[in-house]
């Protein structure tokens, strides 16, 4: 499904949804409800009438039948909500309020013996109308072998019920009212809302990746799903941008040497069939542009797979035995620009990582200085355990330094500072000791040097800050 029609039908949705659920948890409040008032007034009703039969009989058993027959001549006169009869042992009316019983009279019901029935009186109103009133009622044998009811009019609690079914009839419709409402305003918002991320995704669709989804910091689903979406953008932004960036960076870096070589090859062409030069040596010079070249596509492919996948094939490894390798391999290059080169390495630090990769950010790092340390100066690498538990790898030098403000642009693709345009390279070293860094869960960390002394700059130091191994791997 395409996803402006995905939005374009979801608000109604959401109100069918919402409209729903509202009606049916109002309509299930509504049910308990009534079915509660009528269980407990019919529940009132009986244990009325039980309450008063015991009365009745308790007067039968200590005063006998002629008290009960005066009680229920004084309760009849009296009048109220109740109906009596008391009939002999054949069934005959002996006194009561109604002429007959509603409930077929068992003559065989031993004594103790009660009946309960609902059933539905005749009754005239004032106006003369008929009417069929529910009533409710019990039939027990006495000790004597008479039998007495006792009932109660239930017609007001039936009628009551009619008027709560249909209030309970009219709070549902104005339920259903507000829930449409309630569901309309709700749909208004979230298509609103999704108009506004539609707009985005069109925008965007159509190569505009500067438009940004509206956030109405409220804190709900749509503001994460805007603000996932603006972040997506920014870092799709970003990318392009970089992609635009490197693409620039590469043919303005390339641009000089393949011009350059192109003017050897053609020079030791001219020469070559003029016999002024030899052009092995002409052609053994573009070669060395040539490997130039290859080393920086080479360099820039493995900050992409850096990027893209992470560190390949990690292993537990001793970052401690590298720095002692690295150490002794740039030793004698240090010497032979007359630059004191020292190291400080701990034991047993192990981290978790790729050793080529790791290796070649190192001697990035260590080449760097070496490379910009003017002669008589120093360059110390350090590998220790930082307080944090992270294994950090420092090269520190005396050379020119980064201005603070270049320090987060210098680790950029391509990216060379003025002072650096004299001395060959091709602006891809730190980005590549960042690219590990991050492939490794690490980051890199630029700082001033040891100070400005005597004709030296204020140096640099840049870290490698890595997580350490886990604990219980292996290699």
């Amino acid at each position: 499904m395409r996803l402006p029609s995905l939005l374009r039908r979801t608000p109604f949705r959401l109100t069918l949804l919402f409209l729903a659920l509202f009606v049916a948890a109002a309509g299930a409040i509504l049910a308990y409800v009534y079915f509660a008032s009528a269980s407990e007034a019919q529940g009132r009703a009986r244990a009325d009438v039980e309450i008063e039969l015991g009365a009745l009989t308790a007067i039968h058993r200590t005063r006998g039948i002629d008290a009960l027959n005066q009680a229920l001549v004084e309760r009849s006169i009296r009048g109220g909500p109740y109906l009596y009869l008391l009939t002999d042992t054949a069934g005959k009316t002996i006194t009561g309020n109604i002429t007959e019983s509603p409930i077929d009279i068992d003559l065989s019901l031993p004594a103790g013996a009660s009946d309960w029935e609902t059933f539905r009186l005749t009754d005239t109103d004032a106006q003369g109308k008929v009417q069929r009133r529910r009533s409710i009622g019990v039939i027990t044998t006495l000790a004597g072998g008479e039998h007495l009811f006792v009932g109660q009019d239930i017609g007001d609690i039936e009628a009551y019920l009619a008027r709560l079914t249909q209030a309970l009839w009219g709070a549902m419709a104005l339920v259903m009212l507000l829930g449409l409402a309630g569901g309309l305003y709700i749909s208004r918002r979230v298509e609103k809302s999704m108009a506004g991320l539609n707009r985005v995704v069109q925008s965007v669709q159509d190569g505009d990746l500067k438009v940004r989804a509206p956030v109405r910091h409220t804190g709900d689903e749509l503001d994460e799903l805007g603000q996932g979406l603006n972040t997506m953008l920014d870092r799709l932004e970003a990318s392009m941008s970089s992609i635009r960036h490197a693409g620039d960076a590469i043919a303005h870096d390339l641009r000089s040497p393949l011009t350059r070589m192109r003017a050897k090859l053609e020079v030791a062409l001219i020469d070559a069939e003029a016999g002024k030069i030899d052009g092995v040596d002409a052609l053994g010079i573009a070669l060395d542009e040539a490997d130039h070249l290859l080393k920086t596509f080479n360099t820039v492919l493995a900050i992409a797979r850096l990027q893209a996948g992470g560190a390949p094939d990690p292993k537990v490894m001793d970052a401690s035995d590298l720095a002692a390798d690295m150490a002794e391999l740039y030793e004698p290059a240090a010497e032979d620009k007359d630059i004191d080169f020292s190291s400080e390495v701990e034991k047993g630090l192990m981290i978790e990582g790729n050793q080529p990769f790791l290796a070649q950010a190192l001697a990035n790092l260590i080449d760097n200085a070496i490379k910009y340390t003017p002669a008589g100066g120093a360059v110390k690498l350090r590998a220790r355990r930082r307080s944090s538990g992270e294994i950090e790898y420092s090269v520190t030098d005396t050379g020119p330094g980064v201005p603070e403000e270049d320090r987060e642009r210098v680790v950029q693709r391509f990216v060379r500072l003025d002072n650096s345009r004299t001395e060959p390279g091709s602006g891809l070293g730190l980005s590549l000791v960042t690219a590990v860094a991050e492939a490794h869960g690490g980051r890199v960390v630029l700082d001033e040097g040891p100070g400005a002394y005597g004709d030296f700059g204020p140096g640099l130091r840049v870290a490698l800050v890595l997580p350490p191994a886990s604990t219980g791997m292996s290699g």
